[in-house]
Parts: C-alpha cells; sequence; structure tokens
C-alpha cells in the first residue's frame, strides 16, 4: 500500500480495504461502461466503534469513486485530492452540527443528489453520524435509497446496525462495511511513521486512546488533552465522601464545557460575522439600518444552530472524559483477576494494583457499569449533571 494511497488512514482493517478496493474497482469498470458488473452497490453502511475509522473510510471510498485512475484511490489525482479535501463537487458530506439530522436538510439533499454527476462518474452522500437521523430524515432518505438515481451512492456512518442506530428498512437496503477497534500496535505504528512521533510516547497513547487514531494523535501532540486525562483520572482518588462527589461531578462538567466552548469559538464567531456582513451590518446607506433589523430572524436562527453544536460538543467532550474513566476500573479488574491483556492506562497502573487490593470485584464491576450506564443516560438525553452525579456517588460506594 501506497503512502498516499486514499486507505492509508485506515488503521488495522485489512479486510473491509479489500472489499472497498474491489467496489471501486467495480465502480470504474460501470463508469466505463462495462457490463455485468459485480461488487458495487449504491448504498452502505459503515459501523464500528469510536475511532475505528467510519468516516475515515467513507471518506476513502468517496475518493476511490472519483479516481480517474480506473478506481484505484491513488491518492494523487484531482478526483482524489478534491474529494478527501471536501471540496469535490460531486461528493457531498453531511456532518450534524447539533444532535440531530433534520428532514428538511435531508430533503434537500435527496434532491441534489438525484442530479447526474458532473465530473461523469458518481454523486457521493457522505452521512457522517446517520444515528442521528430523525425519523422524518431517515425516510426521506429511505425513499432515496429505495429508488436510487442511476449514479448516486450513499454512505452511511453508524457505530452499528442496531435498530437504535439505523432503522432496519434502510439496514436491508445497505451493504455492511463494519470495522473494528484497530490493535494498540498498529495504532503506535502509525503515530511514528506517519506522524513522527517518538516510539515510547506512541505506544503510551495508542493504549491510552484504547484504539481511537484521532484520539491517540492528540494525545501525543496536545498538553492539553494529556493534562485534561490527567484530571479525570484522577477522580477515583478524589472521591472521599459525599460532598467530594459532588465536586468531582462539577468539576468533570465544567471541564467538558471549557474544552466543548473553545472546540467551536472560532468557527461560531467566524460564522457569525460572515452572516453579518452577508446581511450588511457596518453598512451606511438609507437602507442598512433596517436590513440589519429584517436579519435579527436569521441572526436567530444561526445562535440557535451553534447552540446545539456546543451542546453536541460538550456531550462528546464528557463521553471522551468517561471512556478514560471506564478504562481506569477496567484495570483494576483486570489486575484483581490476572487477566492475560494489558492495561489501558499504564501511567495508572500502580493506583489500579492499590485499588484492587481494597475492592472485591464485584464492586469494581459495580463501578464501571455506573460509568457505562452514565455515558447511556447522557445519550438518552438525561441532564449530564444529574446522571454523572449519580455515576459518582456510586463510584465511591461501589
Amino acid at each position: 500500500m501506497g503512502p498516499r494511497d486514499v486507505f492509508s488512514e485506515l488503521v488495522g482493517q485489512d479486510e473491509p480495504v479489500e472489499t472497498l478496493r474491489r467496489a471501486a474497482a467495480a465502480a470504474a469498470r460501470i463508469v466505463a461502461g462495462e457490463p455485468g458488473v459485480g461488487g458495487m452497490t449504491h448504498a452502505w453502511i459503515f459501523t464500528g466503534p469510536p475511532g475505528s475509522g467510519r468516516s475515515v473510510a467513507a471518506r476513502a471510498f468517496a475518493a476511490a469513486l472519483q479516481c480517474e485512475r480506473d478506481g484505484s484511490g491513488c491518492g494523487e489525482c484531482h478526483g482524489c485530492h478534491t474529494a478527501l479535501g471536501r471540496t469535490h463537487a460531486d461528493v457531498r458530506f453531511v456532518v450534524p452540527e447539533g444532535l440531530s439530522i433534520g428532514v428538511n436538510e435531508m430533503r434537500a439533499l435527496v434532491l441534489r443528489a438525484a442530479t447526474a454527476p458532473s465530473g461523469g462518474r458518481w454523486q457521493v452522500v457522505v452521512i457522517e453520524d446517520a444515528d442521528r437521523l430523525t425519523e422524518a430524515a431517515g425516510n426521506a432518505l429511505l425513499k432515496a435509497i429505495e429508488e436510487p438515481p442511476p449514479r448516486t451512492v450513499f454512505l452511511l456512518c453508524t457505530p452499528s446496525t442496531h435498530p437504535d442506530d439505523i432503522s432496519v428498512t434502510i439496514r436491508s437496503r445497505c451493504r455492511v462495511v463494519s470495522l473494528r477497534q484497530p490493535p494498540a500496535d498498529a495504532v503506535a505504528e502509525v503515530l511514528a511513521l506517519r506522524d513522527g512521533v517518538a516510539g515510547d510516547v506512541a505506544a503510551w497513547a495508542a493504549a491510552a486512546s484504547q484504539g481511537h487514531v484521532g484520539r491517540a494523535k492528540l494525545l501525543a501532540a496536545d498538553p492539553d488533552a494529556r493534562s485534561r486525562r490527567e484530571a479525570v483520572l484522577a477522580v477515583p482518588r478524589r472521591l472521599t465522601g459525599i460532598g467530594a462527589c459532588f465536586d468531582a461531578a462539577a468539576a468533570l462538567i465544567e471541564a467538558a464545557e471549557a474544552e466543548a466552548a473553545a472546540s467551536v469559538a472560532e468557527s461560531d464567531a467566524t460564522e457569525r460575522a460572515s452572516l453579518e456582513q452577508a446581511l450588511g451590518a457596518g453598512g451606511t446607506g438609507r437602507g442598512a439600518a433596517g436590513a440589519m433589523r429584517g436579519a435579527a430572524g436569521q441572526i436567530k436562527d444561526l445562535e440557535k444552530r451553534q447552540k446545539s453544536r456546543a451542546t453536541r460538543a460538550q456531550r462528546d467532550a464528557l463521553d471522551r472524559a468517561l471512556v478514560d474513566l471506564a478504562g481506569f476500573y477496567r484495570d483494576v479488574l483486570v489486575t484483581t483477576l490476572k487477566a492475560p491483556v494489558a492495561v489501558v492506562h499504564g501511567d495508572t497502573a500502580d493506583q489500579a494494583e492499590a485499588a484492587a487490593r481494597k475492592w472485591s470485584p464485584e464492586s469494581t464491576l459495580r463501578r464501571l457499569e455506573a460509568v457505562v450506564a452514565c455515558r447511556d443516560a447522557i445519550e438518552q438525553n438525561v441532564k449530564p449533571k444529574i446522571a454523572v452525579e449519580a455515576m459518582m456517588v456510586t463510584l465511591w460506594r461501589g
């Protein structure tokens, strides 16, 4: 596999990559007008745990479909470059800014996807987080998948094919590509070879990220991300009483809010400035003031979208913290049972060993289950404060 190949970002996914390569080659033969070509279909679902590369795989496949060198996904031609860079005219990315993807957005997309591809190859629609489609949006998409235009391909990314994540009818009309959590040594190798991370740091970050490639890269490169992780892993030590539980819950939520605010601040400011400029802010002509008054509704819509995006960013930041915390309790259990698997957090191994001597396996398991239950509750729209406080009390009491 060449270093510039579109599939080179997919770590430890040999079988799915082989499937996608065959399909892209078949798609290129369809474009060339060759009859009786198998292996290619118009709707795909990419599933796998967080960090396995669902959206990376969908984007790589979109690039291979637009590749001008027989669908090889060379990574060097104009089709590959523009698809990977999200600037290709025939590749559309749907990324939910808030907690869901609405029906109006989906209808508009389906309408545009029905047009012939301008480049003569394929119209590709990549729906990241397809598990966030509202029911009405899912129905609009289903109609398009049931009666697809001849050269349109839908690529959906979802954690699983469970009915909670994607409707059974949509699932039944798609080909599923299952990605796995890449092994830590494969992630470490990529960090070392591709990103020039020192070997020992790469190995630590790969283990600490639990196979999540993007998170491993962030931990290796960003001191702020490392200090946030250290604060989360200090939580078990801080739980000395009921008051400490509430303090720890507040600190965890505040840290997630601060991280989220930092991540969306720049895009929020840019969006607001460009909208105000488009609406005539700063103008001095006779109609400028009136135009700005009439634009209040559009600004309100933007603020609503941005608030929804901030909520999602907070949830995501909190979820990363909970995954780190779950890793610690898993390490305690592994240590107690002397299981023949590596610990996630090598740097807190002493702390895990001390806890393993103090807690029974049952109480450790209850603590681990409390973290998992907290993640589920937040995903089901329970207020994060309530869910995290309840979790902290269980972590203290065991």
